[in-house]
């Protein structure tokens, strides 16, 4: 039996992949394999430093700051995670997330995988990054852990489990 058709999403913004997700959003059962890192941040508003003593803030809007003018201060605001909506757009899909972990070691990066995969009520969650150490770890939400080695292992480990599908 030929292989499924595999489509890949290009996209600019959190709010850009959200879209498409929610356009695409279906009952059937397909796999999600959600391994974009999207910003965790936005750019929210933009303040000056006011007052005698410089502690005030005063927001600005315009399409073009002047150095002259001195530092501008910018919000950070948290986008929102897509990881855990992807279960109410696609109830019926098996949901592979992914944990680049940089801190830690591998008990911790482990650990992070383990609370997105209850965050997420994804099904399986692929951990990975210098915290975690050579290779992956796919986790299910069964508890399971399979340990690969390189991509191709991965590849191989997540192929044996889309059978089904």
């Amino acid at each position: 039996m030929p292989p499924a058709p595999v489509r890949v999403e290009g996209f600019g913004s959190t709010s850009d992949l959200a879209s498409r997700f929610l356009a695409s959003a279906t009952d059937d059962r397909i796999a999600i394999f959600h391994a974009a890192a999207v910003s965790d941040f936005a750019v929210g508003l933009i303040y000056r430093r006011v007052g005698e003593d410089g502690t005030g803030l005063r927001a600005v809007c315009s399409s073009k700051y002047a150095t002259r003018e001195g530092n501008l201060l910018v919000e950070l605001r948290p986008t929102p995670k897509l990881l855990p909506g992807l279960r109410e757009w696609y109830p019926g899909a098996m949901i592979v997330g992914w944990k680049f972990e940089v801190e830690g070691g591998r008990h911790e990066a482990l650990e992070a995988g383990r609370r997105q995969l209850g965050e997420a009520r994804s099904d399986l969650c692929v951990v990975n990054g210098p915290a975690h150490g050579a290779g992956y770890s796919i986790l299910s939400a069964s508890g399971e852990i399979e340990c690969v080695d390189d991509a191709a292992g991965l590849l191989n480990a997540l192929g044996r489990r889309l059978d089904p599908i």
